[in-house]
């Protein structure tokens, strides 16, 4: 059982990728192989066993299916595979493997692995998004609309000022996402108690050579402290809140009545299965199913901070699928609203109708100037 049809309408294919298990399995051989090698170069075990441990790992294939119902007997992934490596080793690079590590330390690795290759990849939409949204933004700048509050007519602003928010509150959600993933998203590599013990204190050296073979910022240990992983689930919530922003409003535009801006037209989007002249906001509805299931997900991470001791029980296990659901999520809603972005229809003749019914006149303040402050490169 795939459970693509549950996942896939709600991201895409290729967030699915980052947190395959094919991907997953392939992080941690490479954290086993890049320690070996670490090791071997600070004199801590044999250039031939480093060279016999990244050689298996480059090679070995794993069932993903066998690994997922052995590490569920056995609680984390990595005593299993840890088991398998040794088994396929002869015995001096068998005694070598996983040297100074702990199960944790593959754990937060690979996951710290995955959230930098998903981050990056959320990038490309959210810039998509961004471009976009600045470009109606300017070009209705001034155009007068009936602004709402409390979903009632208010005083008139600039349709573009609108806009203007919406790209303001992703473009700062997306800038603390980022720091969030460089803040937190580091090399895990402590040992059993956290403290590098049986590295001949050569634990550090060890680290940061580990850390630069696989593109991760080094840090000292943080088995611990979950707050670097709480921030970045907190960051992915407040980013799926803003597309969810932006969705929540061109669906109540696109209302019948309203129709001031709507979704693009698209083959196989947004029709119905029993009223043939429907056009639904489909895009919107993949955002808004992600902004409702996203603050249950952080919450979760978040219960998670009080660990207890050197290496809670618990808490950090339930946050690696936590932050693959939260990731998954942020990909559909960004994928979905960079296309209705980059396809938005604004009927401005709807706007002048709806402006003149509401008859509050045309004075729309500054809207023009906060547009431009609004759309001013940040520092």
């Amino acid at each position: 059982m795939s459970g693509l049809l549950r996942s896939r309408p709600a991201t895409t294919d290729a967030m699915l990728a980052v947190f395959a298990d094919e991907a997953t399995i392939r992080h941690a051989l490479a954290f086993e192989a890049e320690l070996a090698r670490a090791e071997a170069t600070e004199g801590l075990i044999g250039l031939a066993e480093a060279e016999a441990i990244a050689a298996l790992c480059a090679r070995i294939a794993i069932d993903p299916a066998e690994l997922a119902a052995e590490a569920a007997l056995a609680g984390t992934l990595a005593i299993p595979l840890v088991a398998r490596l040794r088994a396929a080793l002869p015995e001096a690079p068998a005694k070598a493997l996983h040297k100074g590590a702990t199960s944790q330390d593959v754990a937060d690795t690979v996951l710290s692995c995955q959230i930098r290759a998903a981050s990056a990849l959320l990038d490309t939409d959210l810039e998509r998004i961004a471009t976009a949204l600045a470009a109606l933004a300017e070009r209705h700048a001034a155009t007068p609309a009936i602004g709402r509050t409390l979903l009632q007519d208010a005083l008139p602003i600039g349709f573009g000022l609108r806009i203007a928010h919406w790209r303001a509150g992703i473009v700062g959600a997306s800038d603390r996402l980022r720091h969030e993933v460089e803040a937190g998203a580091t090399l895990q590599f402590g040992g059993a108690a956290g403290t590098r013990a049986g590295l001949s204190g050569r634990g550090s050296a060890v680290a940061a050579r580990l850390a630069a073979a696989l593109r991760l910022a080094d840090a000292a240990p943080w088995h611990g402290r979950r707050g670097g992983i709480a921030g970045i689930a907190a960051a992915l919530a407040i980013l799926i809140g803003a597309l969810g922003k932006m969705a929540r409003d061109v669906s109540l535009l696109a209302q019948n009545g309203i129709g001031e801006a709507r979704e693009p037209a698209i083959p196989g989007r947004g029709g119905s299965s029993a009223m043939a002249h429907k056009r639904n906001p489909t895009g919107c509805q993949t955002a808004l199913s992600a902004a409702l299931r996203a603050p249950g997900l952080t919450a979760g991470v978040l219960a998670g901070l009080p660990a207890e001791q050197e290496r809670g029980l618990g808490g950090w296990q339930a946050e690696g699928p936590a932050l693959a659901d939260l990731f998954l999520l942020a990909a559909g809603a960004a994928e979905a609203m960079a296309t209705v972005a980059e396809g938005l229809e604004i009927d401005e003749a709807a706007i002048a109708r709806n402006l003149a019914a509401a008859g509050t006149g045309t004075d729309i303040g500054e809207s023009a100037a906060l547009v431009a402050q609004l759309l001013a490169p940040r520092n």
